[in-house]
């Protein structure tokens, strides 16, 4: 009997532990794959979001994928998301991949860096619900970009 009441407190706290541990991340993320590892300044990696929680509040991130080839520790992007009537973000970047003295950012699998920068200054709220475009131009003076794989947006609905 001793031994049941030792074990009470966990028994209890279990339930709790499994359901704050279970708590589901709402995500949207899409990237676009760079045609051979080249970028040119005239392609854009775009795609589509449907919004339906305009309660919630939502940062935006650039997710990019180059290679340790990439020679640069930055990359200047246009990036613009949208719906018909509604603006989010439109602005020009410059978004750090590296630095002299840490090397790349990110998280690395072989010679392949991803990268996640939060865009937004703050969260906010859509305005409504709609359909949202995004762009991402890359506006480096290389053209095509070398060893950019992959670029893409993520918007993350923040939780409290």
């Amino acid at each position: 009997m001793k031994l049941l009441f030792k074990r009470l407190p966990i028994l209890f706290s279990l339930p709790l532990i499994i359901n704050f541990s279970c708590k589901q991340l709402d995500v949207f993320e899409n990237n676009t794959s760079i045609p051979n590892y080249k970028w040119q300044n005239n392609f854009n990696a775009t795609g589509q979001l449907s919004i339906a929680d305009t309660s919630s509040f939502y940062n935006v991130y650039i997710v990019l994928r180059h290679t340790d080839a990439y020679k640069y520790n930055n990359i200047w992007l246009n990036v613009k998301v949208h719906s018909k009537t509604d603006t989010i973000v439109n602005q020009k970047l410059d978004i750090g991949l590296a630095t002299d003295a840490t090397g790349w950012e990110g998280i690395a699998m072989n010679d392949i860096w991803e990268i996640r920068k939060k865009i937004t200054a703050a969260p906010f709220k859509f305005s409504k619900k709609d359909s949202y475009q995004y762009s991402l131009t890359q506006l480096m003076r290389d053209n095509p970009l070398l060893n950019v794989l992959s670029a893409g947006i993520r918007i993350e609905k923040v939780s409290f």
